[in-house]
């Protein structure tokens, strides 16, 4: 391929900056991400091809990726069913292990793995009843899973997981009382490189310290908050994700205020991409800003439940959509009550540009409330008549733990062996069961074929009179 180099001379600093800007925004548009595996599949039909309100097409599940014979085609007959997209009218439920094989070709990254589950009533089952687990690869993503009773239809459950191999196999295994579980969608799809990074920032209440090696783990999306904006649809996200606003997680909001920015969303190579956070997130924010001499004394700060005996990697989005002039704004981040930052000077972090994202990895361990606090306040750098303090997206990952698991203190062999063994108590009675039956069969067409009766033999009998006789 031919190479084509362009030189620009201008003598103007404004249309230097102009240029700068177009550049920055052809780059972007021009490193647009194309995921190398993008496999969506639409469980329980044969349908060449379901748009989902996204216009995002799913397959059916019959003809690929489906390796498993023993389950069953539900489609929902209730006229009452609301779901946002045509595919949660059908599913593929079993009452055996289910196995779904993905080819990858992208190896060696990490995978985006949603399951969408939508439950609903039809002549056979009621989905709400279901319990199952869900293994893939050595990752056990669900335990035990069961439908919550409530209204917030669909649950879609996202993980990234590092895949080496060729294939991506996905199992669901009935268990509990139910016997029986289901899924309505699958998503499969590779990851950016820059998704997950392999170093983030250690916080707790004794050192604040940087750890590497995340990316050897997988992770499972807890929380995905657009903090000061409206929700965020997968219409408008690269990858397909949903951010919910930050209403039900905002604590403390004194003097806080809501920032809609209307220009351009300057994405510089090296830092957060639109996969890392899209426009709507990084256009929003809420900020404590000053109005007199005096800097405001309190912080804002967002509570999220999270379970007990993990750790979590919360990831902080940031860009500077307030600020007149750069330079001007410094404030400090904690999470869990620890400072995690101090004096995070945003100019700096994006080389002086305004509206440039920025976002920060903090590792922290789930403590024994089950909450997890973020938090953002002025500092002793902060200035009077300026922003100083803002946030504008979290988002916040559960890390396996050492068994792999995301779900327990359990591996994904523990299901495996599980399984086998409620089967085989139920087998080997089976066997026993059908072998008597077979025996007393076997006993009356002898007994009706003329054989005589049983008797003592008469002791005169000879052995080749006993050989020739019947052999049964």
């Amino acid at each position: 391929m031919a190479t084509t180099k362009i030189f620009f001379f201008f003598s103007s600093s404004s249309t230097t900056f102009s240029l700068y800007v177009s550049v920055i925004s052809l780059l972007s548009i021009a490193s647009a991400f194309s995921p190398v595996d993008h496999y969506l599949v639409n469980c329980g039909t044969h349908s060449a091809g379901t748009s989902d309100l996204d216009h995002r097409v799913f397959t059916g599940d019959a003809s690929r990726f489906l390796t498993s014979t023993l389950t069953i085609q539900l489609e929902s007959t209730d006229s009452q069913l609301t779901s946002p997209s045509p595919f949660y009218s059908t599913a593929r439920a079993f009452d055996h292990p289910a196995h779904y094989t993905f080819p990858i070709r992208d190896r060696g990254t990490h995978h985006l793995v949603r399951l969408h589950f939508h439950p609903f009533r039809n002549n056979y089952n009621d989905l709400l009843e279901a319990e199952f687990h869900v293994v893939a690869n050595k990752f056990l993503l669900l335990r035990n899973f069961r439908i919550p009773k409530t209204d917030n239809f669909p649950v879609i459950k996202e993980f990234v997981i590092p895949v080496a191999s060729k294939e991506l196999k996905i199992a669901f295994v009935p268990s509990g009382k139910s016997k029986f579980g289901f899924v309505n969608a699958i998503e499969v799809i590779s990851a950016p490189q820059d998704l997950i990074a392999d170093v983030a920032q250690l916080v707790d209440s004794e050192k604040n310290e940087w750890v590497n090696g995340l990316l050897k783990n997988g992770f499972e999306t807890v929380h995905r908050v657009n903090v000061g904006g409206f929700k965020v649809t997968p219409f408008n996200d690269s990858l397909w994700r949903t951010w919910v606003t930050d209403d039900d997680y905002l604590v403390s909001s004194d003097g806080s205020k809501e920032i809609h920015f209307g220009g351009r969303i300057m994405y510089q190579m090296g830092g957060a991409s639109r996969e890392v956070g899209p426009d709507n997130v990084y256009n929003t924010a809420r900020v404590i800003k000053s109005s007199d001499d005096s800097i405001p004394n309190g912080n804002l700060t967002w509570s999220f439940r999270v379970e007990k005996g993990y750790s979590y990697m919360v990831r902080m989005h940031f860009c500077d959509i307030a600020s007149v002039a750069a330079g001007m704004l410094y404030f400090n981040v904690y999470v869990n009550g620890n400072l995690a930052y101090e004096n995070l000077d945003l100019s700096y972090m994006t080389n002086r540009l305004l509206a440039s994202p920025f976002y920060a990895d903090f590792l922290v361990d789930g403590d024994s409330s089950g909450n997890l606090l973020v938090s953002v306040g002025p500092s002793n750098m902060s200035l009077p008549r300026a922003v100083d303090a803002i946030l504008n997206g979290v988002e916040i990952w559960k890390l396996n733990n050492s068994m792999g698991s995301f779900d327990g203190e359990v591996c994904s062999d523990f299901v495996w062996r599980s399984w086998r063994r409620g089967h085989a108590g139920v087998l080997l009675p089976l066997v026993a069961a059908v072998f008597l039956l077979l025996s007393v069969s076997v006993f009356l067409q002898w007994r009706r074929s003329g054989a005589v009766a049983w008797s003592r033999l008469p002791v005169d009998v000879s052995e080749a009179d006993l050989k020739s006789g019947n052999r049964f």
